[in-house]
């Protein structure tokens, strides 16, 4: 059966041993991944595959930007030192280590076809670089504040430049000057994009607001209404008909003139880094702590692009009357003596990297060899190996048949109630980090008038629920896999903190059902951190699900309602004791949630099983430890 799906997660796996600092999708394919880390690697992925491919080293500190090359053949990354290193990833080996920023570098991209890639940093400068000649020609000063993202246009003549003063910074590489300052936003720029043909730039802010700019002009074309969360990540659609939005847990898609809303699609993902389509499919990667998550949003189904082909026409009619001027995106012809194009060097010599041999230093580890050969090794002798990679497919939302429509004979026949009873109680969120509905994939009761089935019928109905019980069972064994890791690491805060952000009601009842047994784990610290889930689990509709949230308050109770209770007063306020004020604070977070877990307890005592009533009367008992 055909998915109706817009949106679901692709994966979520462990990417570096510390925290996960950046990453990059290659926007050429969509089908792969960089991220760069606190343990200073430089890791690549094949999407949808938990495995790296190749670890990329050679960097003494943490790595902050990532950027793949158009063409997927090489990647820079640059670390808090404020060097950047370029490897080539068919050869697998470093190309060039570039110096000169004092601070760390927050921004990358490369020229579109010439042999140059632009710097933006936290010592609030803008550098160009010649990978050829292994130096900078070309600093761009003006900014007062951190350059957090930086864009050459599609015909390589300007660079875009945001920054958290406030402002947007266009550069004219040719004359090495600066056009123009754009200066409507009220918050930091977080992120810049160029509209794929047209003169049009479109900027995200941490005003929580979209901005569409002119670029004849220079001028706001439109402003979006202000969001809930700060704009991060934008990407136009490669055929310039829509600008997609990720904030929040939410993808918006936008016209500009005049400024429309066409499609507000709902994904569980959290801050999203950077997104690239491939397929008619959007492909989304965003990161937490040591986890890397990837996102698929199926264009087909939202607007603009999923609209009958009328309204495409129509949408298609207006987009080629708008009467903007394009960028000229054709490579210019020139000779060794025309240098017209390129971009303006500075008076004094350029700053060269480091003299280290940076073969010594910098590694490139191939962890998967047949991954690398398909992505890389073919991909340079043939392009459109990754151009001709399949969509990736929706998980499956129903396995069972629709519901047939009841018959106007007094009753259904045999074959109808097969049909209808499974879908009495569609499983439609268990792809969605729900819980499992164990009774969606048993097969139905037999009647006792029901005659007795033939073996390919009882086959069927032993097997229909297979695939979709199989995907959520590997997804909650991906995420237990890297709970643990963290856990036997001596990470327990940061594995109960990824266990939090997976949202998977499911992995947090294993957890606890450890923590429960190792009483020495609970903290005051712990209990803050962990009641809220507690109180969302004592609402879940599985009996086992409760009985441990439910083992798990008491054991809050018993260990800490003393503590609660004597730390609920306020701190005299005579002198500053830190210590006790954020022990106050934590006392009263748990004391709040624990009233809130007694008013449901209270409200679903009388409907509780034998058990569960057993447990609410002793958490009722403890409860007085607080009062």
């Amino acid at each position: 059966m055909a998915t109706t799906k817009k949106a679901w997660k692709l994966q979520d796996f462990m990417a570096h041993g510390a925290d996960v600092k950046c990453l990059g999708l290659g926007h050429k394919s969509g089908r792969v991944l960089v991220t760069g880390g606190d343990d200073r690697k430089v890791n690549l992925w094949s999407v949808g595959k938990p495995h790296s491919i190749m670890s990329l080293t050679g960097h003494t500190t943490s790595i902050e930007s990532v950027r793949f090359g158009h063409d997927e053949e090489l990647v820079v990354a640059g670390s808090l030192s404020g060097a950047l290193k370029i490897w080539d990833l068919e050869a697998a080996k470093i190309l060039r280590t570039l110096t000169g920023h004092k601070a760390g570098i927050k921004s990358l991209d490369f020229h579109p076809y010439g042999n140059f890639a632009a710097s933006g940093s936290m010592d609030c400068n803008v550098k160009l670089w010649d990978i050829r000649r292994k130096g900078c020609i070309f600093t761009y000063k003006g900014h007062t504040n951190c350059v957090n993202c930086l864009r050459f246009t599609p015909d390589g003549q300007w660079l875009a430049t945001a920054s958290d003063d406030s402002t947007i910074k266009i550069w004219d590489l040719t004359a090495g000057k600066q056009l123009t300052e754009l200066k409507l936003h009220r918050g930091p720029v977080n992120i810049v994009e160029f509209h794929p043909s047209d003169l049009l730039l479109a900027s995200g802010s941490s005003d929580k607001t979209v901005k569409f700019w002119e670029l004849e002009s220079f001028q706001c074309v439109s402003t979006s209404d202000a969001d809930k969360h700060p704009i991060k990540s934008l990407h136009f659609h490669p055929e310039g008909s829509c600008l997609y939005s990720a904030c929040g847990d939410t993808l918006k898609v936008y016209g500009w003139e005049p400024l429309v809303c066409h499609d507000v699609v709902s994904v569980q993902w959290a801050d999203v880094s950077d997104m690239a389509i491939a397929n008619s499919q959007l492909i989304a990667a965003s990161y937490n702590k040591t986890n890397v998550s990837t996102f698929v949003v199926d264009l087909n189904k939202i607007a603009p692009t999923g609209m009958t082909s009328k309204s495409e026409n129509a949408r298609a009619s207006l987009t080629s009357a708008s009467g903007r001027r394009s960028f000229i995106t054709e490579r210019p012809h020139t000779s060794c003596n025309s240098q017209t194009n390129e971009p303006k060097r500075s008076d004094t010599p350029p700053e060269k990297g480091d003299n280290e041999d940076d073969g010594a230093t910098s590694r490139a580890d191939i962890q998967n060899q047949d991954d690398y050969h398909r992505l890389f090794k073919e991909n340079a002798r043939n392009p459109q190996v990754r151009a001709r990679a399949e969509p990736f497919k929706a998980p499956p939302e129903d396995e069972f048949p629709a519901p047939v429509k009841a018959s106007p004979q007094p009753g259904p026949s045999p074959a109808q109630r097969r049909d209808q009873a499974p879908a009495a109680k569609p499983s439609v969120h268990r792809h969605e980090k729900e819980a499992v509905q164990a009774e969606d994939f048993l097969p139905p009761e037999r009647s006792a008038s029901k005659g007795n089935l033939s073996e390919p019928e009882v086959i069927e109905k032993l097997t229909k629920g297979h695939p979709s019980m199989m995907t959520v069972l590997a997804q909650r064994s991906r995420n237990l896999q890297v709970v643990r890791a963290m856990w036997t690491s001596g990470n327990t805060k940061t594995a109960i903190d990824s266990a939090i952000s997976m949202k998977d009601q499911a992995v947090m009842v294993d957890l606890l059902n450890i923590i429960n047994s190792r009483g020495s784990l609970w903290t005051l610290d712990l209990c803050n951190l962990l009641l809220p889930q507690l109180k969302d689990i004592m609402g879940s509709k599985y009996e086992s699900h409760v009985v441990t949230a439910a083992t798990s308050v008491k054991v809050v109770l018993k260990n800490f309602g003393s503590v609660i209770k004597s730390n609920m007063e306020e701190p005299p306020g005579a002198f500053v004791d830190i210590q006790r004020e954020e022990r106050h604070k934590k006392c009263l977070g748990c004391y709040a949630v624990l009233t809130s877990i007694k008013s449901m307890i209270q409200s679903s005592h009388t409907s509780a099983t034998p058990k569960l009533a057993n447990i609410f009367r002793e958490i009722m008992l403890l409860m007085t430890s607080i009062e």
